[in-house]
């Protein structure tokens, strides 16, 4: 039978699997706590919850969202980073990766799917969330402001092209 704190283990870690963006598993062997509590502290401030769950928990959980891929994520002691900004845990824990040589990201889950190691530090290059919407809306009206020219030279060509008919069949009467 199993106990009451394995079963709520398992029902808060498909919860947060499930409800946040991305979730990224970590191997934070031979970390000091002074340099876990900086990691924490700094994905704290960007919103990335950070928790530490059984491995075998986290296997039935991975097993039964049909996420088995992320199983290799699952070796020693794993942390995992939950977060709704894809870009956040991974750049925090990139940056402060460099200071502590033990911690790595092994890969994560990212709107459920399986992303390796790889693609989790490809999103540490991404610009902040803010800044890609700020690059979406320049985007947008830029093609705006490129549309309503068009739309303005519409009628513009219409005379125009109006005019050269007239001075055409002007220029056919006249002869």
């Amino acid at each position: 039978m199993p106990k009451q704190y394995k079963i709520d283990a398992v029902a808060e870690f498909k919860q947060r699997l499930q409800s946040h963006t991305l979730t990224v598993a970590t191997q934070y062997q031979g970390i000091s706590v002074e340099q876990v509590t900086h990691l924490r502290s700094k994905l704290c401030e960007a919103n990335v919850e950070f928790k530490v769950y059984k491995n075998t928990l986290v296997k039935r959980v991975l097993d039964e969202l049909n996420l088995s891929g992320a199983l290799a994520f699952v070796e020693g002691p794993t942390a995992w980073a939950f977060s709704n900004d894809p870009v956040a845990p991974s750049k925090i824990m990139k940056e402060i990766a460099k200071e502590v040589k033990s911690l790595s990201m092994n890969g994560g889950i990212l709107e459920g799917r399986v992303v390796s190691k790889a693609q989790v530090a490809s999103l540490a290059a991404l610009p902040p969330r803010q800044v890609l919407l700020a690059q979406v809306v320049g985007t947008i009206a830029m093609t705006l402001r490129n549309a309503v020219g068009v739309l303005n030279a519409l009628p513009r060509n219409l005379v125009n092209a109006l005019d050269q008919i007239r001075k055409q069949k002007e220029e056919a009467a006249a002869a």
